[in-house]
């Protein structure tokens, strides 16, 4: 099945011709609570493409996923999709389940390292937690994501959320998951950030 262009799980279809895009995530990135063709992954495609930068965005998100569950699903992803760029963004149910920074930073580095020997550019984007989980933990949360970004010279966004935080009226009831009119805020931030790894 195909929406404006985007390559989605069930029924791939690839454009010819143009590099892939691989998001890697969980909820925030497949859609949850809206229609899939209103993801931003979906708008992210729209935008590289006005910028002159077209791909086939692939969005191999999971709601509810976790940096185990990623890892365990990331070498075949990349075997079928053969990116030339990965985003990855996973760690917000990690931190939502108090789960260690440390399992999740190494699993998050792991599939940092597979993509880039599979030959693909990889850009990371981070989440934040709460207050309520602690001033230590949500400040190591933090700290994981520019620190692998660093480490492994990837691109970074290191919050998803940040155009949308401050607009309550641009989140789901269960105020974690952004609504449609927020997802080309997201897209655009992304876009961006992009820039350098294109």
């Amino acid at each position: 099945m195909v929406f404006c262009g985007i390559a989605l799980l069930a029924g791939q279809v690839v454009a010819a011709g143009k590099p892939v895009l691989l998001v890697f995530g969980d909820s925030l990135s497949a859609g949850y609570g809206i229609a899939a063709n209103q993801a931003w992954p979906v708008r992210l495609e729209s935008e590289l493409a006005r910028n002159g930068k077209p791909y086939t965005v692939v969005n191999a998100s999971v709601s509810g996923e976790t940096t185990d569950g990623g890892l365990t699903r990331f070498p075949q992803a990349l075997k079928i999709h053969k990116p030339k760029l990965v985003i990855i963004e996973l760690g917000a149910n990690d931190g939502l389940r108090g789960l260690p920074v440390t399992k999740a930073k190494s699993n998050l580095g792991a599939m940092i390292a597979a993509a880039q020997k599979a030959g693909a550019k990889v850009h990371l984007v981070g989440m934040q937690m709460p207050p309520n989980y602690g001033p230590d933990y949500t400040r190591a949360f933090a700290a994981m994501y520019p620190a692998l970004a660093k480490q492994y010279r990837a691109g970074l966004t290191p919050f998803l959320l940040a155009p949308v935080i401050n607009r309550p009226d641009w989140f789901q009831p269960d105020q974690l998951h952004p609504v449609a009119d927020a997802q080309p805020a997201i897209a655009a931030m992304i876009a961006r950030d992009l820039a350098p790894l294109l």
